[in-house]
């Protein structure tokens, strides 16, 4: 089975090097700079649980170098796909399957989901429809991230905490392909559930985040600050509440409540989002994945959605001023 990686970041590295040690796949990844350099010399090197591996991938800076694979696991942010998708295009043949490990809205959400809204469009991460040219719902199966990792220097990758992906299929059938791909993740240490509806998950997972990224990046405050204050916890809850309102009308159902959802972002503690660090690196935030496509899809079930969109108008104005949108 030759899977690739592209975009081997902290998450992108902690399965590489996991599914590399295990030596019962051929992996390959992409990468650039210094952790590609690093990567190269030196060999994956892996601090997980206090266990230290050094684990030798093949380390390329392009598809090209790479050819065509079994599964592409794209792991990069949401906001780099439109301008990476057509890089990625030597990778892919008739028969493989494309793998999105990407947070919030993916593009090809409305891919064989039952309803009115079968086969739609999600201009705020596929704006013209380009990603779902070069990258076909129909090769997709969704995979959503759980645990937390960080590259603490090129060609390190510090994994903290979490062990789970669970993969789903679009029409929430158990395919060969999300079966084999789901071994090779277990036979590498990962718990990988195949889920039959795994939108479900990715909301529960994207509640948070659609309400705890933007709000650190506007008040600059960790996790625990932002569930643990009063006012802020309040600001969270309100645009949760509207989130669920609109993912329910697409026929999700949340298997917990919104106040269970924000105790386990607490519990998280004094960790700095995503959004916040790039904001604090000066690099492109993931706003449009996370909350700009919700306001979207409140438009498309008309929601109101009053204070989703406040933020939106907030964070993006932030983004802007820092360069970083």
């Amino acid at each position: 089975m030759k899977i690739c990686i592209f975009g081997a970041g902290a998450i992108g590295g902690l399965m590489a090097a996991k599914l590399a040690e295990k030596g019962e796949t051929e992996v390959t990844v992409i990468a650039r700079g210094p952790h590609l350099a690093a990567m190269q010399a030196n060999g994956l090197k892996l601090i997980s649980e206090g266990h230290k591996s050094t684990v030798r991938v093949r380390a390329v800076a392009s598809a090209a170098e790479a050819g065509l694979q079994d599964y592409v696991l794209i792991t990069l942010k949401a906001h780099a796909l439109a301008g990476t998708a057509p890089q990625m295009q030597p990778l892919i043949g008739p028969e493989t399957t494309i793998v999105s490990a990407v947070n919030g809205i993916p593009w090809w959400y409305f891919h064989k989901l039952p309803g009115p809204y079968e086969g739609r469009r999600v201009e705020s991460v596929d704006p013209g429809g380009e990603v779902s040219r070069l990258l076909p719902p129909e090769k997709v199966v969704g995979c959503v991230i759980y645990p937390a990792a960080e590259v603490t220097e090129p060609g390190v990758i510090d994994h903290t905490y979490g062990d789970r992906f669970t993969l789903g299929e679009p029409d929430g059938s158990r395919s060969e392909r999300v079966s084999k791909l789901g071994a090779a993740l277990v036979a590498a240490g990962f718990k990988a559930p195949v889920r039959p509806k795994i939108r479900d998950e990715m909301w529960i997972k994207l509640w948070g985040n659609m309400a705890f990224n933007p709000l650190s990046a506007l008040t600059m405050q960790t996790l625990d600050v932002i569930t643990g204050d009063a006012e802020l916890r309040a600001v969270c809850r309100q645009m949760m509440l509207e989130g669920q309102a609109v993912a329910e009308k697409l026929g999700v159902r949340f298997a917990i409540d919104v106040d269970k959802r924000i105790a386990g972002g607490a519990e998280v503690g004094a960790h700095k989002t995503s959004m916040l660090q790039d904001l604090e690196r000066g690099r492109p935030m993931e706003i449009d994945a996370l909350l700009g496509s919700v306001v979207e899809l409140a438009d498309l079930v008309e929601e109101a959605a009053p204070t989703c969109r406040t933020v939106l108008a907030l964070v993006r104005s932030r983004a802007r001023a820092a360069g970083c949108y």
